[in-house]
């Protein structure tokens, strides 16, 4: 069956626990209310070292209820490392999925995870100046992600493809077969996939063959702020 991305949803809500966003759980709770939405995911950043989840599970969960609208969790986590370490605590990925855990941990690419661990956009471009293909960086990138979702628990793709337009590559350079490799793991494990507001990716090519093949897309926002929530326009085209 396909999925289409549903602009009524928002899948990656970040609230005042991470320190980049500014509105608190309440607020994205209202404001979804507002744009009508039928579901939303609380989201927020974690790293090995994040204390706060347990904190953050408990606000939402005394969230009012509002009828019609779905509040799941999620935290988010970035891709370490080509062998598909994530950054977050040992305890919260053992927890995903559980009752008392976050419902999915989203995997992010806000690095390209190198053999030796995260690369920084800078470095990266450092290193294609030195002779490292592009198209090395892409397959490192879709084997480390297709790493991740196979070691954790019920997973979503934030963002995906993002890094690379930091480092000089166009996602329409992934080559199609990567492509569907990774849409056959997605599908076989559950993950999701979004199709992101804020970084606009992945695109109309990718997204059509995602979802020709089957891939659970879902729409998201990234929204940092409550304004946010909900807002889409790029999504809605694509």
């Amino acid at each position: 069956m396909r999925r289409l991305p549903s602009p009524d949803e928002d899948h990656h809500v970040h609230s005042t626990f991470s320190d980049d966003a500014v509105s608190t759980p309440q607020e994205n709770l209202a404001a979804a209310d507002r744009a009508g939405l039928r579901v939303v995911r609380m989201v927020d950043h974690v790293r090995r070292d994040t204390t706060y989840v347990p904190e953050f599970l408990a606000a939402v969960r005394a969230l009012p209820r509002i009828e019609g609208l779905t509040v799941i969790t999620g935290v988010e986590a970035k891709i370490l490392d080509a062998g598909g370490t994530v950054d977050a605590p040992a305890d919260v990925l053992a927890s995903v999925g559980d009752p008392g855990g976050p419902d999915r941990i989203l995997l992010a690419d806000h690095q390209v995870p190198g053999p030796d661990g995260p690369w920084s956009p800078r470095a990266t471009l450092e290193r294609i100046v030195d002779g490292l293909d592009p198209a090395d960086v892409i397959e490192m990138l879709v084997t480390a992600t297709i790493r991740a979702i196979q070691q954790v628990g019920p997973a979503q793709l934030a963002h995906p493809f993002s890094v690379l337009p930091k480092v000089g590559i166009s996602e329409d350079d992934v080559p199609d077969q990567l492509l569907d490799v990774l849409a056959d793991v997605t599908i076989a494990t559950g993950t999701l996939v979004e199709v992101n507001e804020k970084w606009q990716c992945p695109g109309t090519r990718i997204t059509a063959r995602w979802r020709a093949a089957g891939v659970l897309l879902v729409a998201s926002t990234d929204a940092h702020t409550d304004a946010e929530v909900g807002a889409y326009d790029w999504v809605r085209t694509t």
